[in-house]
């Protein structure tokens, strides 16, 4: 050597060539492996405010289990079948005050508190992730300057990538857990609240209008059971041990009129430009949750399947769901906006409260109903509340062609569902009952669905939105017969057929059948008659 070197370039053994392409491949890799965390952890919106992120050091991160409710839409995004919701939390964040007042207006368990966590978790995360970025930003520096170092800088170099990756793969896990955390709590949110929308329980319900009379009647007026027993349109006695409480059957002109209020529901839509549907009963968790609804809840009114046979399967108790899963992880061009879409299905429907209506076909656990379901673009941020009033308009179209008198209400907070921005709900009067009875809803639920089940449009230019969601009832068939049955019957018992259902069923008067009832021989009678000798050859 001639002299002393002030700089020992790399120009060293070949062990220590291969451990610069070591250092150099493992590099590469992690940042194809960052790149792809870092397309997976973008989904989120980021937070409307700067968040000064909670600097760390290299010590052990500590270790968060969280034990929430389970989140079938976290799950099923986890397992890689759609994309993460991208839950607006720049709102949330923004105005924490503001959420919290229209979260405890709500009902539900949800409180203030537990929107202040929400916030918290959301900016542990936001914290975690900005120093997850800082440190990958590092390890890319370290990997583009690593062929220039000499010897003593690449042995630093070195420990730093792997500090860094050791730093990092911890910081990956505690993501992972703040990430899942989030979502099961945030998911949990309800809508915001449309500022016209009445604070208080269903007393504080503001009627919106009145329309038609009440029918007047020379005789004290009967119930529909007793109408439709008589008629022989309706049978609920004798069905514990057949099909449970709660159960019905209706026969000859009952069932045809069931099948006459689904096809006048349907005519008069599908000739307003709605597209006609037949949708699955049986649902994925993920579809119930994102469009608001729990099916893991306590006392959830949803039924599910028994998860031995048939894993994470659920009965749906309206057509709102079947729908909402057809345009789930789809976008819709601009060019179709709105869709109308209306379905006719069975509905299938716990109803816990065992101790209300508990005869008649007021609460039933499965009832048809045709449902009305449309997806609008959200450019002005009137689209939705358009749809929502055409669609309470075409309501009281058919409820006023079944010659009904009826209300219309402005549905206070605690009525609204989580999706539902405003909702109305329609009440006929039902003269046997002595009452209103609700007949159908009609709900704006904004982008509450369409972020969480990832429902879009395509603009013109090819960008995507996320696109509002409107449902509505066009006719929930057992308060509809209850209506028509009670509000058009006669003095002599029969019922007279509104002049818009007649060429759906074919009658004019709804009259007691020619033949004999059936006579109940069950063990369960006073008097009970002989039963037949065994048979002798």
């Amino acid at each position: 050597m001639n002299g002393t070197l002030s700089r020992v370039t790399l120009n060293i053994p070949a062990f220590h060539e291969c451990n610069i392409s070591y250092l150099r491949n493992m590099a590469t890799c992690m940042n194809a492996v960052a790149r792809a965390r870092c397309v997976a952890l973008t989904a989120l919106q980021p937070l409307g405010r700067r968040w000064s992120p909670r600097r760390r050091g290299a010590g052990v991160v500590p270790q968060r289990l969280w034990h929430g409710a389970r989140s079938s839409l976290y799950e099923h995004v986890r397992g890689g079948y759609s994309d993460k919701p991208e839950l607006d939390m720049t709102a949330v964040c923004e105005e924490t005050d503001k959420v919290i007042a229209n979260v405890e207006s709500r009902k539900g368990d949800l409180r203030g508190d537990d929107v202040r966590k929400i916030v918290s978790v959301w900016q542990e995360l936001r914290a975690v992730r900005t120093e997850i970025s800082e440190l990958e930003e590092e390890k890319r520096r370290i990997s583009e300057t690593v062929k220039a170092l000499v010897l003593p800088e690449y042995t630093q170099a070195l420990q730093k990538g792997r500090d860094i990756r050791s730093r990092l793969n911890r910081l990956y896990v505690v993501d992972t857990e703040l990430d899942q955390e989030h979502y099961s709590r945030a998911l949990r949110l309800p809508n915001a609240t449309h500022p016209d929308v009445p604070v208080g329980d269903e007393s504080q319900a503001r009627v919106v209008e009145f329309v038609g009379q009440k029918a007047e009647f020379e005789f004290k007026p009967r119930g529909h059971v007793e109408l439709g027993e008589e008629l022989g349109l309706i049978r609920q006695r004798h069905l514990s041990h057949v099909s449970g409480h709660r159960s019905y059957y209706l026969r000859g002109a009952g069932a045809r009129l069931q099948i006459a209020l689904q096809n006048f529901a349907l005519d008069t839509l599908q000739r307003r430009g709605f597209v006609p549907m037949v949708v699955p009963d049986m649902l994925k968790g993920v579809v119930f949750e994102g469009c608001g609804m729990q099916p893991n809840a306590q006392r959830s009114q949803v039924y599910s399947l028994d998860p031995a046979r048939f894993p994470d399967l659920n009965l749906a108790g309206t057509g709102e769901v079947g729908v909402a899963g057809y345009f789930m992880d789809h976008a819709v061009n601009w060019k179709d906006l709105p869709v109308r879409t209306v379905c006719s299905s069975t509905c299938y429907r716990a109803e816990t409260d065992t101790g209300r209506e508990t005869w008649g076909l007021y609460r039933v656990h499965h009832f048809n109903k045709v449902e009305m379901f449309g997806v609008t673009a959200d450019e002005t941020g009137e689209e939705s509340s358009q749809l929502l009033e055409e669609f309470v308009s075409l309501q009281k179209e058919m409820f006023s062609a079944l010659e009904l008198h009826y209300r219309v209400l402005d549905m206070p907070t605690q009525e609204l569902g989580p999706p539902a921005y405003r909702k109305y709900d329609i009440e006929a009067w039902m003269p046997g009952r002595n009452s209103y009875g609700e007949i159908s809803s009609a709900s704006n639920c904004t982008d509450y669905q369409s972020r969480r089940l990832n429902i879009l449009y395509e603009r013109e230019d090819g960008s995507l939105q996320y696109a509002h969601t409107v449902n509505a009832t066009a006719c929930a068939v057992p308060r509809m017969v209850i209506s028509i049955l009670e509000t058009h019957q006669t003095k002599d018992g029969t019922v007279r057929v509104p002049r818009a259902l007649q060429p759906y069923l074919g009658l004019e008067v709804i009259e007691k059948p020619k033949y004999t009832p059936l006579k109940y021989i069950g063990p369960n009678q006073h008097s009970r008659p002989s039963r037949p000798g065994p048979k002798t050859r």
